[in-house]
């Protein structure tokens, strides 16, 4: 498994389990054209993208483009690294033929073609000098502790808390959990539990 600081956006739930046995990082899939309208998924991409940086791996097909330069325009580019695959011509082992232009996705890539082209887009691995996320991170015991999971009102504080890191109010615990231990350490977090704690009075 290569670390590499960047998150990775992949197309659809192929792809992301593709890179995952690949990459140790948080990947996020765009579910397609659905990005385009998915405001909330464009909100947690930019803020993603704010603290720890993006990497777009679309398929190098012509829909993978589309996706490629909307989420180009969405995000400040000296956030973003573009990674391309080169054009493999082929048909992915589950598909029962080729896709309309005949090129392999993501999916269908060997591993190394991957990790070739994440050292073509100047992708550091390893970086040690990056701040160590994750040292110490946040758990279930510490949503339930600080009232956000478990309690009368912990949906209320929890939409709250949502909104004051900039994310989608309508994220489940584990999935604001797994969030925050992406771009936070236990430190940042219990910095942010004070400052909701100072304003929201239940």
């Amino acid at each position: 498994m290569i670390k590499i600081k960047q998150a990775v956006i992949v197309e659809g739930k192929y792809d992301k389990i593709k890179v995952s046995n690949i990459l140790d990082t948080l990947i996020i899939e765009t579910d397609g054209f659905g990005i385009f309208k998915d405001k909330d998924k464009q909100k947690l991409i930019r803020r993603i993208a704010e603290t720890r940086g993006i990497l777009i791996l679309t398929d190098s097909d012509s829909a993978g483009f589309t996706i490629r330069s909307f989420l180009n325009g969405i995000v400040p580019q000296e956030q973003v690294t573009n990674v391309y695959i080169p054009d493999i011509f082929g048909k992915e082992k589950r598909k029962s033929e080729p896709s309309k232009e005949g090129k392999l996705g993501v999916e269908g890539v060997k591993s190394g073609v991957i990790t070739d082209a994440l050292k073509k887009a100047g992708v550091e691995f390893d970086v040690g000098a990056e701040k160590q996320i994750n040292t110490q991170p946040v758990t279930k015991t510490d949503l339930y502790l600080d009232g956000l999971s478990g309690g009368k009102y912990s949906a209320e504080k929890r939409a709250r808390f949502l909104k004051q890191l900039d994310l989608p109010e309508h994220l489940s615990s584990n999935s604001m959990l797994k969030l925050i231990n992406s771009f936070m350490d236990r430190d940042d977090y219990k910095r942010e539990i004070q400052k909701l704690n100072e304003g929201v009075k239940i």
